[in-house]
């Protein structure tokens, strides 16, 4: 599995999520014989996987040789980076190391899955420092959108890497310390071999901002209103969170939160020593007897989830809280690349029953959690790596990335992809030795599927193609007791039924009478003869191919 150029010298990185696309990061280091992983997150399905919520990547590389997986460092409580543990666990069973806060989120999640009081959850403060087999690691504090997130000094026998994590630099955080830019240069004066970093926002040439601006901004936008407001933002945006309560406040309103995740995550905040001196919140039953222009709803659902609570207020699918002519929404987040339909859609709902609408482009209501160029290149004059390696974007953020690099002066740039092993030596070169199958796995109903599976490939013919079953009753001697039976899906109009179904029995039944007695007893010819008849029958009249099921009953 391993070429034979790698040496117990070598550092190894090896991205199997989150390289080449934004979303379930898993970051795996070896050394020694020994992995270390770093995040095990999830992202969203589209409508080229059918019935599916959540993807997440296959770690069979590791799994396989799970007795060399020294544990799972987690760099902060965002779904991408461990919205997967809880569910690939069972198949690493490895110890966790994770800040306070973020071990309070996989708590919940491992709850759910029946796994509490079994995994090793090590808790490490921000600053703090372990060692884990052959690895040395640091936690330094940064900022991003979410509370103690974490960059990582993985520190090796044979040099240092810095992974970023997902950060930026905030010179005036809302919530925790500000990035610890001391000891990001000290890790620069100490020498560091390679640099793994976030390439979200690579593209945007200017710095990410502050949450001190956008919570100004919530505040000015917040008392113009003169009905009902609402403001739907990630939950996991504690920063967001308090910046909307603390503005609400400031304008003589009280917050009603809205949706289980924000439930959820305003308890691991309170419960971590976040959002704290926040007014008493609302309970939906105290909404409807409060003047419009005192309540403000914060509620989940910003990239148009259907279920989510953003999507059901703008249907008016609660009964005691709602939004109506002359209230506003205000869409404090970004549109994740992909989710444009189901936001604008949101807009429209909203528009349509008298709703204002504000997001972004109407006000400075959101800034990026991750670094933008300014960002990067401050990163790279601190800590004057020899490589550099982007991670956490598609393919243009990290050839983007990679250009920032070398316009920094890093000496060699790897523009990796998931799968991509990468040996750092110890002179400071670094170079692509394999490519390891790095999978996808789709959470469908509590199983865990690959994305390559048959099932998913013919749910896509299906929603293109429709689909028709036939079932054929014959008796021993093999003789048909009757027409074969059809039941069409996803090919035909209710009132065209008829005749286009008679059509196709009688198409089917004609390719049948043509066999044999001897073909008759066999089922896999009748099957096939039947499957061809109806697929050719429907490919002449609507040039459909539909997924056919044949079911021979023999009595």
């Amino acid at each position: 599995m391993m070429s034979s150029r790698l040496s117990d010298d070598d550092i190894l990185y090896l991205p199997l999520g989150g390289t080449g696309e934004i979303g379930m990061n898993l970051n795996l280091y070896g050394h020694k014989g020994r992995w270390l992983m770093v995040d095990l997150g999830v992202t969203f399905a589209d409508h080229r996987l059918p019935g599916v919520d959540l993807l997440m990547p296959d770690p069979d590389f590791i799994e396989q040789q799970r007795e060399n997986l020294v544990g799972l460092v987690l760099t902060h409580a965002h779904e991408d980076h461990i919205g997967a543990v809880a569910h690939l666990w069972p198949f690493l069973r490895c110890p966790i190391y994770a800040t306070a806060f973020t071990q309070s989120m996989i708590a919940h999640k491992f709850a759910e899955q029946g796994l509490t009081g079994e995994v090793d959850v090590q808790v490490v403060p921000v600053g703090g420092r372990f060692e884990v087999g052959p690895f040395d690691i640091e936690f330094l504090s940064m900022t991003h959108s979410v509370p103690e997130p974490v960059s990582l000094a993985i520190r090796t026998s044979a040099g240092t890497v810095f992974h970023s994590g997902d950060w930026k630099f905030d010179p005036a955080p809302v919530i925790g310390p500000g990035p610890d830019k001391t000891g990001l240069k000290a890790l620069g004066d100490e020498g560091v071999l390679a640099v793994v970093s976030d390439s979200t926002n690579v593209m945007s040439e200017r710095e990410a901002g502050s949450e001190t601006s956008v919570r100004d901004a919530l505040r000015d936008v917040i008392a113009g209103c003169r009905g009902r407001v609402a403001v739907t933002c990630f939950a996991s945006n504690v920063a967001r969170v308090d910046s909307v309560m603390r503005a609400a406040d400031a304008c003589g309103r009280r917050v009603l939160l809205m949706g289980r995740s924000m439930q959820r995550i305003y308890q691991a905040a309170r419960d971590n020593g976040y959002l704290d001196n926040i007014p008493p919140l609302l309970c939906e039953e105290e909404f409807e007897y409060l003047s419009p222009d005192q309540v403000v709803i914060l509620c989940t659902g910003s990239q148009g989830e259907p279920r989510a609570a953003t999507a059901r207020l703008s249907r008016g699918e609660f009964r005691s809280v709602w939004l109506a002519d002359g209230d506003t929404i205000i869409f404090s987040s970004r549109v994740i690349p992909g989710n444009e339909t189901a936001v604008f859609d949101l807009h429209n709902n909203f528009a349509a029953r008298g709703v204002d609408v504000v997001t972004d482009h109407d006000a400075p209501v959101h800034v990026s959690g991750h670094p933008g160029r300014d960002d990067v290149r401050a990163l790279y004059d601190l800590i004057r790596p020899q490589i550099a390696v982007p991670t956490h974007g598609e393919a243009r953020h990290l050839r983007e990335h990679a250009r920032v690099a070398a316009l920094s002066g890093v000496p060699q740039q790897i523009a990796a992809r998931n799968g991509d092993l990468i040996r750092f030596a110890r002179n400071g070169t670094a170079e692509r030795v394999e490519q390891v199958s790095a999978g996808t796995l789709a959470l469908e109903g509590g199983r865990l599927i690959e994305t390559r599976s048959a099932i998913f490939k013919d749910r896509q013919k299906m929603s293109h193609q429709g689909a028709a079953m036939v079932t054929l009753v014959l008796n021993e001697s093999g003789q048909f007791l009757g027409q074969p039976e059809l039941s069409l899906h996803g090919l035909i109009e209710e009132s065209e039924e008829f005749d286009i179904f008679e059509d196709a029995q009688t198409a089917v039944q004609k390719a049948l009478t043509r066999l044999s007695r001897g073909e008759r007893k066999r089922d896999n010819v009748l099957k096939e003869t039947a499957r061809t008849a109806i697929r050719s029958y429907f490919n002449k009249l609507f040039r459909k191919k539909p997924v056919t099921a044949v079911h021979v009953v023999r009595v």
